[in-house]
């Protein structure tokens, strides 16, 4: 019982701990493959980088498409039976992927299984983020976020990306994915057998909410509320460049620069498990000094600044590796600029949270898809000095967006200047 105050006052509602823990051990599984599987891919039945973007754009594709549908069947079915579903798809695809596709080095099958594949994580871990808005304090819901993505982040890439430097040199990238799957299935159990909390056990929706009115609702917000829409084109742009960075960093570090496989691992664990930190302390900042100027100078004009010395740096100062720790580390603290944007886009439709989170989800699926789309398309025209400088202006445009979202009147959040003993009034 000690246990619960310290949990209470670090954010983390106590019903719902094993779900963080199974979502950092699922997203560790997931995130294992990030630092090598597209130059792999290319390797091993894809021929080029660009072909494996074209394979890891079909599986942003099926991401976003999970995404949304993660919050408009929590809705209809309970976020607890959405996680169920994504666990199993995972495992069966991944299995499929592996064996069928990867193994004999069969492109168009690796297009398949590998794009299926994607529906898997969102309806895991983004049906927990549903189950955390639903139960979490409001007072502390930024900061109840701000552990999802520790844990989130936590896994994909900081720790996945670990295991791979940890485990590819004794049983080579190919058993690494077998160990990853195990890591996920592992995390998948001890989510759904050690939550308890029944909120997630059942639909959120009414009960006279039918399942074609619930995602018509979804998507009909984004007219209904045009800031939920803008709030999902933010969202996207968060880390849009997160995923499309993964496609070319690995050859530019590993390979250009010369730091080798395991050093760029080590170094994209740097990245973000400085990120991990960095979204808890931002989730407290937003709640502290309000959400939108936290996401707009932090995330916005922050990750456009970073995203450029991530490149450029390094690329004109040679292969010094702790320079590109340093220029790592600045990205990661930057992109946790962005963490509150779980909690306010659902405070724009306080009439509609379920369909706020549905729009939310979506963009953050649709980042792993127009990410590597992006790389898809101007990798070859621009080359990677081209891509980055598309990327930083895609933040400016997040920033400048951001102003847009205004909470409507009653939620604003608390500032150092409005805050009130009564003013507890965040959503």
């Amino acid at each position: 019982m000690a246990a619960s105050p310290l949990l209470d006052r670090i954010g983390i509602p106590k019903a719902l701990v094993f779900g963080y823990l199974g979502v950092l051990l699922f997203m560790v599984g997931d995130g294992v493959e990030s630092g090598f599987i597209a130059p792999f891919m290319a390797d091993h039945g894809a021929g080029t980088e660009v072909r494996a973007s074209y394979v890891i754009t079909a599986y942003g594709i099926t991401v976003m498409l999970a995404s949304w549908l993660s919050g408009a069947l929590s809705d209809l079915w309970g976020p607890r039976r959405v996680m169920q579903l994504g666990l199993a798809v995972w495992i069966v695809f991944d299995v499929l992927y592996l064996t069928l596709a990867l193994g004999p080095h069969n492109y168009p099958l690796m297009l398949v299984f590998y794009g299926l594949r994607g529906f898997g994580y969102p309806l895991f871990a983004f049906g927990f983020l549903v189950w955390i808005t639903a139960t979490a304090p409001k007072a502390r819901m930024g900061t109840a976020v701000g552990w999802f993505y520790v844990a989130f982040t936590g896994g994909l890439p900081t720790l996945g990306s670990l295991v791979a430097g940890a485990t590819n040199p004794w049983f080579g990238p190919f058993g690494t994915l077998w160990i990853a799957l195990g890591i996920i299935v592992l995390g998948g159990a001890c989510c759904l057998l050690g939550v308890r909390e029944r909120t997630g056990f059942a639909r959120l929706a009414p009960p006279e909410v039918k399942p074609v009115q619930s995602l018509v609702s979804s998507l009909s917000i984004a007219w209904t509320h045009p800031k939920v829409a803008v709030g999902c084109i933010v969202r996207i742009i968060n880390t849009a460049p997160e995923f499309g960075f993964l496609v070319f960093l690995p050859t530019f570090f590993g390979k250009e620069l010369g730091f080798g496989e395991g050093r760029w691992l080590t170094l994209l664990a740097v990245i973000y498990g400085t990120n991990v930190f960095c979204n808890l302390l931002f989730g407290v900042i937003g709640d502290r000094i309000g959400w939108r100027r936290t996401i707009a100078t932090f995330g916005g004009l922050g990750c456009a600044v970073t995203t450029l010395t991530l490149y450029f740096v390094p690329q004109a100062v040679g292969p010094h590796y702790w320079v590109a720790v340093l220029v790592g580390m600045l990205y990661g603290v930057t992109l946790a600029g962005f963490v509150s944007i779980s909690a306010l886009v659902p405070a724009l439709a306080p009439d509609n949270k379920g369909g706020a989170m549905a729009l939310l989800n979506l963009g953050a699926g649709g980042a792993a898809f127009v990410g590597p789309a992006l790389v898809s398309l101007f990798l070859d025209p621009l080359g990677p000095a081209g891509v980055v400088i598309i990327f930083a202006a895609l933040y400016v445009v997040a920033a400048l967006l951001t102003l847009y979202l205004k909470l409507p009147e009653g939620h604003a959040t608390p500032t150092p200047h409005t805050e009130t003993p009564t003013a507890a009034t965040h959503v």
